[in-house]
């Protein structure tokens, strides 16, 4: 274990700030998400880590059923909980048409986004940014939630200027109805 990683091992950002949890993005737990790539709770693969830890930082595969009549757009969220800060790291946010289905390997890159998939700020940048906890603070895990909403945040009266806001900035402000959501759970230890 690595002395950083000890010293901060009992510090962690927890599921109270996840964007599961915000007001502005209840609704029912309607939808299934999946991946090919990963089960729930189950190890992420190295490929889906940071360059910088011997990955690609090619984001996952990603599916999912049960979208509910009158979505018009989905609000993908990944957020990284065991972080040691005071809320969760964003290692993704990104707006999907939801006629898309599913979001194959690599759909989420800030410079080559798959079709369909607008990619917006992170904590670290743009795009998908994969597993990169600190060495020896322990397993971490990388939630995907995935919004169903009611109203596009980015078109039409009261849209939201999303491409420059900050995902803590943004996502407290969304408020079109979410019609459905799910979430799968990723887990990655150096």
């Amino acid at each position: 274990m690595t002395l950083l990683g000890r010293l901060l091992s009992n510090r962690r950002a927890g599921e109270t700030h996840l964007a599961w949890n915000l007001p502005g993005l209840q609704g029912p737990s309607s939808l299934t998400l999946t991946s090919d790539d990963f089960g729930p709770d189950g190890f992420l693969p190295q490929v889906h880590c940071a360059k910088h830890v011997g990955g690609q930082d090619l984001s996952p595969h990603l599916t999912w059923s049960g979208l509910p009549a009158g979505t018009a757009q989905l609000l993908l969220v990944v957020e990284d909980v065991d972080v040691p800060m005071a809320k969760p790291a964003v290692h993704c946010l990104a707006l999907i048409d939801p006629a898309t289905g599913e979001l194959p390997p690599g759909s989420l890159a800030a410079k080559r986004p798959g079709p369909g998939v607008r990619v917006l700020r992170s904590t670290v940048g743009r795009g998908y940014h994969g597993p990169a906890p600190v060495k020896g603070h322990g397993p971490h895990r990388y939630v995907f939630q995935l919004f169903a909403l009611a109203a596009p945040v980015d078109r039409g009266p009261g849209a939201m200027p999303v491409d420059r806001a900050r995902p803590r900035t943004l996502l407290p402000l969304l408020t079109p109805p979410v019609l459905g959501r799910a979430r799968l759970t990723g887990v990655y230890e150096r």
